[in-house]
């Protein structure tokens, strides 16, 4: 697992995206935005955060992207991704971000996210390790 922009993430920083590191999908999609959008905050590996951060939350980070405040979690999913591409100092992502956050494109977004998720073990840079863990019934 590489560790991918975590280094000025700290607690103090309060607001971090936090995705699965274990993930080639994940790293590959969080590294695109920070490399073309260039967001103010920085992602970082849930496996990299500490413990009294995530254990609250395992089942999600395992699934989705969540927006971490402290240990609570302030978005999930697309809307996750939407508050990260929204912090770039570039015009159009932060537009970009805005118009995810509405409906009906925050519906499809949604929508799509969460096929991907399920999915992201077949996309590029997926691999086996990226498969979503089954839930017990």
């Amino acid at each position: 697992m590489e560790n991918t922009a975590v280094s000025s993430n700290t607690p103090q920083q309060h607001t971090v995206p936090a995705f699965d590191g274990d993930c080639g999908f994940c790293q590959a999609a969080i590294q695109q935005i920070q490399h073309r959008a260039q967001p103010q905050i920085e992602a970082a590996p849930w496996q990299f955060l500490p413990p009294y951060l995530t254990q609250p939350h395992l089942r999600r980070l395992d699934r989705e992207v969540l927006l971490l405040d402290g240990s609570r979690v302030q978005y999930g999913g697309a809307a996750a991704l939407a508050y990260f591409l929204g912090s770039s100092s570039a015009r159009r992502y932060r537009a970009a971000a805005r118009l995810l956050r509405l409906p009906p494109l925050s519906l499809a977004a949604h929508t799509v996210y969460r096929w991907v998720a399920r999915n992201r073990h077949r996309m590029p840079a997926g691999t086996a390790a990226c498969a979503i863990p089954r839930t017990p019934h």
